[in-house]
C-alpha cells in the first residue's frame, strides 16, 4: 500500500534558452501538479557541462512531497520536461529542462525505466551541494552517508567516469599507515585484482632510508619506472576492477622529500611525461593516521633499513600528503581514519567495500 506523503528529491538544471526561467517554470509545474507540494529548492548554480562542449547548466535540486508512487512521479517529470520543451537527444546533449528523481524518501528503486537513487548523484557536486543546501544529514540510502560526507568526498568537482576504462581503485598513505592490508581485505571482498607496489625490488631504497641521499634520484627513478609498467593503458583491462595500494601521484610526495632542487625540477620534467601513460583512478582512499602511529607500526615490522626513519620525516609525508588530498580533481576521495577504522575486521571492510563497489562501478 502507498504511503500517503513521500519525502522526494528532484534535481533540476537547463542549459539552453533563458535557463533560469525554465527552472522557475519547472518549480511553478511542480507545484501545480496534483499530488505534489514542493517544500523547498535551494539557490540556483552554475555548472560547466559534462560531456561534448556546450553551454553551462543551471541546476538546483527541490525537496518535494508526494502521493504518488515512485514511477508515477518520475511520470510527471518527463511531463513536465517535455511541456517546457525538452529535446530527447542523446545522453549528454542540450537540455531546456532535466528534471531528475535522486531520492524518494529512503526506498531503493530498480525497475529499469527507474532507478534510484539516482545512480550518479554521488558524483555530482551541483546536486550534492543542493541536498546539502536543504538537510546536510540527509543519507543516501545505499551508501549510507550524509549528504555533506559525500559532498567533501568530491573537492567540489563532478564525475562521470568512462564505462569502458579500467576501474582502478586507489589506496594512498603515509608510509606504516596499513595501506597494504587494507588494499589486500578490500580486493578480497570485491573479488579483483590487487596491484602492490613493488619496493622490495628497488636496490636503491635501503641506501635512501639509510640516509644516503645520493641513491635518491635513482631509487625515484627507479619506482617511476615500476608503477608505470604497473598502471599503464595496456597493462590493465578496460572495465576490469583493480585496488592498488599506492597512488601513482605519489611519486611526487617522495621526490619533495628526498631531491635537492635541482634533481626535482628535472624529475618533475621526467614525472610529466610518465604520468600522461598511466590509468586514472575511479576512487582514491586516503587512509590517514598520526605520524606516531605510523613510526610505531614502522618500527613493529623490523625492515633493517627503516630504522634510520625519523617521526620528522613522516610528519612532513603527511603534510605534503594531505596537500595532494586537499587538491585532489581526478575523481572522489574518502578519507578513512585509521584509528576508528579496522581493516582486519571483517564488518568495516565489508562496508567499505560495498562504498567502492558504488563508486567503482562495474567492480
Amino acid at each position: 500500500m502507498q504511503p500517503a506523503n513521500i519525502t522526494a528529491y528532484i534535481g533540476l538544471g537547463s542549459n539552453v534558452g533563458d535557463r533560469g526561467d525554465n527552472i522557475r517554470r519547472a518549480i511553478e509545474s511542480l507545484g501545480r501538479t496534483d499530488g505534489i507540494e514542493v517544500v523547498r529548492t535551494s539557490r540556483i548554480a552554475e555548472t560547466k557541462a559534462l560531456g561534448p562542449p556546450q553551454r553551462k547548466y543551471l541546476n538546483a535540486v527541490s525537496q518535494v512531497v508526494t502521493s504518488m508512487p515512485a514511477e508515477d512521479l518520475h511520470a510527471a517529470l518527463t511531463v513536465i520536461e517535455t511541456k517546457l520543451g525538452r529535446q530527447r537527444s542523446g545522453k549528454w546533449g542540450p537540455r531546456t529542462m532535466d528534471l531528475d528523481l535522486l531520492l524518494y524518501g529512503g526506498m531503493r528503486i530498480d525497475t529499469g525505466g527507474l532507478v534510484v537513487p539516482h545512480p550518479r548523484m554521488h558524483l555530482r557536486s551541483f546536486v550534492l551541494d543542493g541536498l546539502c543546501q536543504i538537510d546536510a544529514a540527509l543519507v543516501h540510502p545505499v551508501l549510507g552517508e550524509s549528504m555533506r560526507e559525500l559532498f567533501g568526498r568530491l573537492n567540489g568537482r563532478n564525475f562521470a567516469p568512462d564505462p569502458e576504462s579500467p576501474r582502478l581503485v586507489a589506496v594512498c598513505g603515509v608510509m606504516g599507515v596499513g595501506k597494504t592490508t587494507l588494499a589486500e581485505r578490500l580486493a578480497k571482498a570485491l573479488g579483483c585484482r590487487l596491484v602492490l607496489e613493488s619496493y622490495e625490488d628497488n636496490p636503491f631504497l635501503p641506501d635512501v632510508h639509510m640516509g644516503r641521499s645520493e641513491s635518491a634520484m635513482a631509487c625515484q627513478l627507479h619506482f617511476l619506472a615500476d608503477r608505470t609498467a604497473q598502471l599503464r593503458a595496456g597493462s590493465l583491462a578496460g572495465g576490469e576492477a583493480v585496488v592498488a595500494d599506492y597512488v601513482f601521484d605519489k611519486e611526487l610526495v617522495y621526490a619533495q622529500l628526498l631531491l635537492d632542487q635541482a634533481r626535482l625540477s628535472l624529475y618533475r620534467r621526467v614525472y610529466r611525461r610518465m604520468t600522461t601513460a598511466v590509468t586514472r583512478p575511479v576512487l582514491l582512499i586516503y587512509l590517514f593516521d598520526s605520524a606516531r602511529n605510523c613510526l610505531d607500526r614502522i618500527r613493529a615490522r623490523g625492515r633493517p633499513y627503516e630504522r634510520k626513519i625519523a617521526l620528522r620525516f613522516l610528519q612532513r609525508m603527511g603534510r605534503l600528503y594531505g596537500r595532494l588530498v586537499d587538491e585532489w580533481d581526478k575523481c572522489p576521495v574518502m578519507r578513512v581514519d585509521a584509528r576508528r577504522f579496522d581493516c582486519r575486521g571483517n564488518a568495516a571492510v565489508k562496508r567499505l567495500a560495498g562504498q567502492v563497489r558504488y563508486y567503482a562501478a562495474g567492480c
